[in-house]
């Protein structure tokens, strides 16, 4: 991986989406191909993935609380 991701802007706000599988098929290869390249969008695409992997194990009553 190289800190330079190019000519290709950050992704940050595209990753939620992206953990989530809801980007389109473009969308989605623009994220992976990103990820590949900038060590600070992939740091910040562990975290998010952390992120939602800790809120799927709350049960519904958790997150009213």
């Amino acid at each position: 991986m190289s800190a330079d991701p190019g000519d290709d802007p950050h992704v940050r706000l595209l990753l939620g989406a992206y953990v989530l599988d809801a980007l389109d098929a473009e969308e989605t290869c623009r994220v992976a191909r990103h990820l590949q390249l900038c060590d600070a969008c992939a740091r910040d695409y562990v975290e998010v993935a952390e992120a939602s992997a800790l809120l799927a194990l709350l049960r519904a009553e958790d997150l009213r609380e």
